[in-house]
């Protein structure tokens, strides 16, 4: 491709200022950015210390911190780079130079911001360099992923997952085992990020290849927290919801490795279905309880992660387990999907433009 090619493909800067200042978010975007500033930079002691200081104290502190925090996370030679860089601004020196007769005076804080102008360079092409290949994982990771509506005779069924970063780190999973046995996943990571989606891939791997071989759940739980203790990192665990449905049956097997209990929703009534056992990874030789519950026609089991409930607004308040059960009482019957888009709908409007914090999966079968 030549060089005349190339700038046709390339948008004009000035269009890209217009469309930037005309943006009918802006106001709102830099909130959000300056709020995930201060998430990022600041650590949980300073924000402690921010909530009890008065608005001119704040204004005095919260630059240096975030200067200083922002000079520990550079490498070593970036941070020097920079230093030297605020020298040049705030102390300029008066550069005279001798050219064929010709006297020339320059003032050095140029040089400053020319110096903080490279290291901006070199941080984004770190950035995009990073977010590349976390999106080549995460198409990865889709690739993975059931569809949001598998068919099983006699159930409807609705999956959705949403990560909070480029990857996941909840396992959303269906197996098609057999002609007549069918198996939906759903767990969660303890670890965030790249970490836990890595660990998230070796969870549904083994799930996978266990799954067919084990009649007895919880055998099937107690042979994943083996293989989980003996490939993961330390400290780290998982919990998992597993289970096992037939079509045009009303019986469902599962097994509950410390994930949250799923809710039985009969006639816009709730029931947490019985507490499971230890996640994943917790305790070694640990013993899991197979469960058997019978869905009668209309009534739908509601599976989710902590991402739902510990969803945020903008004040910080949680969406909570209560608004959830609000939702679910008044939720459409008779499909999945729209039970799912309900309760979506309702999550969104608590938390607004605020981006969420924690990956979110959630399944929903309902007996037809």
């Amino acid at each position: 491709m030549d060089h005349a090619t190339c700038s046709s493909q390339e948008p004009k800067l000035r269009t890209v200022l217009r469309q930037d200042i005309k943006h009918s978010g802006l106001l709102k975007t830099a909130r959000r950015e300056y709020a995930e500033l201060r998430e990022y930079f600041l650590s949980e002691h300073r924000q402690q210390q921010l909530r009890s200081m008065g608005v001119v104290k704040k204004l005095l502190f919260i630059p240096w911190w975030l200067i200083k925090s922002l000079l520990l996370k550079l490498s070593w030679i970036r941070r020097l780079v920079l230093l030297l860089a605020f020298y040049f601004v705030l102390n300029p020196i008066r550069i005279k130079a001798n050219t064929e007769g010709l006297q020339f005076e320059q003032n050095s804080s140029w040089m400053g911001f020319v110096l903080i102008l490279l290291l901006l360079m070199l941080e984004l092409k770190d950035k995009l360099l990073a977010k590349s290949e976390l999106a080549a994982g995460r198409t990865v990771q889709q690739a993975l992923m059931p569809e949001p509506e598998p068919q099983i005779p006699g159930w409807s069924t609705w999956l959705y997952y949403q990560p909070a970063n480029e990857v996941c780190g909840d396992l959303l999973d269906f197996l098609r085992i057999e002609e007549w046995r069918f198996a939906i996943a759903l767990g969660d990571v303890s670890d965030k990020g790249l970490g836990a989606a890595l660990l998230m891939v070796k969870l549904q791997a083994t799930l996978r290849a266990l799954a067919p071989d084990h009649n007895d759940l919880g055998q099937l739980a107690a042979k994943m927290n083996e293989i989980y203790l003996r490939d993961a990192m330390a400290k780290s665990f998982a919990s998992l919801v597993y289970l096992e449905l037939h079509p045009n049956s009303e019986s469902i097997q599962l097994f509950n490795a410390g994930h949250l209990p799923p809710i039985r929703i009969r006639r816009h009534t709730l029931q947490e279905i019985e507490k499971g056992d230890a996640a994943l990874g917790l305790k070694p030789h640990a013993e899991f309880r197979e469960q058997q519950i019978n869905l009668a026609s209309g009534e739908a089991l509601f599976i989710y992660s902590d991402g739902l409930t510990e969803a945020r607004n903008s004040q910080g308040e949680f969406f909570g387990e209560r608004r959830l059960f609000d939702l679910l009482k008044r939720c459409p019957e008779g499909s999945a999907h729209s039970m799912g888009e309900f309760v979506l709908a309702g999550l969104e409007e608590f938390i607004g433009d605020t981006p969420h914090h924690d990956d979110l999966s959630i399944a929903v079968l309902v007996k037809q």
